[in-house]
């Protein structure tokens, strides 16, 4: 097998004739895209997309990711569509058809069918003055030039610039629909993505104990607490169980250079203890909690409600769920 050009130069260059495209995709987002958000958002039902080929496989990813976002979503394959499939159309849907060149004899076929149902019919296509664009009410204008294959005959450039066209129609439609990440998480329960949405500190803490000590204990005290516990840390809280800091394993290696012996039994928690420790509420996302700690390079975090201790947090327990 004879090798032309560097597998390398070959790579990259298929990557930045695609960014290209991308770049020059952007460029066409004017009025008639804004146009395409309000028909679907007027419609109030779902968005159904239908395509052939290559075209069908990027039509289906569009659709789950519309799904995912709050847009009701379903895919309809052009083929099918004209062998029954069409009567999956609602009176108050919008129907996107995806095809770079628009005149294919299956579009053709199509387009016709869809109109006659009555709803609004968007054409994703490469050419605007196509069978497709001249007949859809609004035109999503997927670009490509030519394809990144030699032969400009593998559907390449052109579904990277759909895909892009249709990743930029749903996030649209999520912010003005006000989509939240509390409906993300409703879409997305399962696996750690889910758990990163809706897993919250309350739902780790209950299962470890919690080290407390006051602020007159002694190193005894301290390292009892922080040995049967088993978290590698004891919160400290004042008289009216407050908390006021926090010591670690870190804290008594390091009190153990900076004071002689006979210092150290006189030493009490106040001593010793992180002054105003960084703490989390049970309502805190595990995952904000996560991130805290990897910035602040510690393992673990005290729980407090109205600066009462009520729970720790420790890097092992996120472990355990995945978020790591």
């Amino acid at each position: 097998m004879k090798l032309i050009k560097n597998i390398q130069s070959i790579a990259k260059e298929v990557i930045l004739q695609e960014a290209h495209a991308l770049q020059n995709l952007a460029v066409l987002i004017d009025a008639e895209f804004e146009n395409c958000v309000q028909t679907i958002l007027n419609a109030g039902g779902r968005v159904v997309v239908s395509g052939i080929g290559k075209s069908a496989i990027i039509g289906q990813k569009i659709v789950a990711t519309l799904n995912s976002t709050g847009t009701p979503a379903l895919f309809m394959h052009a083929a099918d569509a004209i062998h029954g499939d069409l009567g999956m159309i609602q009176s108050n849907d919008v129907v996107v058809v995806i095809s770079k060149s628009g005149n294919t004899p299956e579009i053709k076929i199509l387009v016709p069918l869809i109109k006659r149902t009555g709803v609004k019919l968007l054409a994703m296509v490469s050419n605007p003055d196509s069978y497709l664009g001249r007949n859809a009410h609004h035109i999503l204008h997927a670009h490509a030039a030519q394809e990144a294959d030699p032969l400009n005959l593998a559907p390449t450039t052109s579904t990277t610039v759909a895909l892009a066209l249709g990743d930029a129609l749903a996030i649209c439609l999520l912010q003005v629909r006000g989509f939240t990440h509390d409906d993300f998480a409703k879409y997305h329960p399962g696996g750690s993505l889910g758990k990163r949405l809706y897993l919250k500190v309350e739902d780790i803490c209950s299962h470890n104990e919690v080290p407390s000590v006051p602020e007159t204990a002694n190193l005894k005290t301290i390292i009892l607490e922080i040995t049967s516990k088993r978290l590698g840390a004891t919160a400290v809280v004042n008289a009216q169980g407050l908390l006021t800091g926090i010591i670690t394993d870190g804290d008594l290696r390091r009190m153990l250079k900076q004071y002689d012996a006979d210092a150290l039994f006189s030493l009490s928690a106040a001593d010793i203890m992180t002054k105003n420790p960084i703490a989390a509420m049970l309502d805190d996302y595990a995952v904000n909690v996560l991130e805290m700690m990897q910035s602040k390079s510690i393992t673990q975090v005290v729980v407090v409600q109205e600066g009462l201790v009520v729970g720790f947090v420790h890097l092992h327990d996120l472990l355990k769920e995945g978020l790591v």
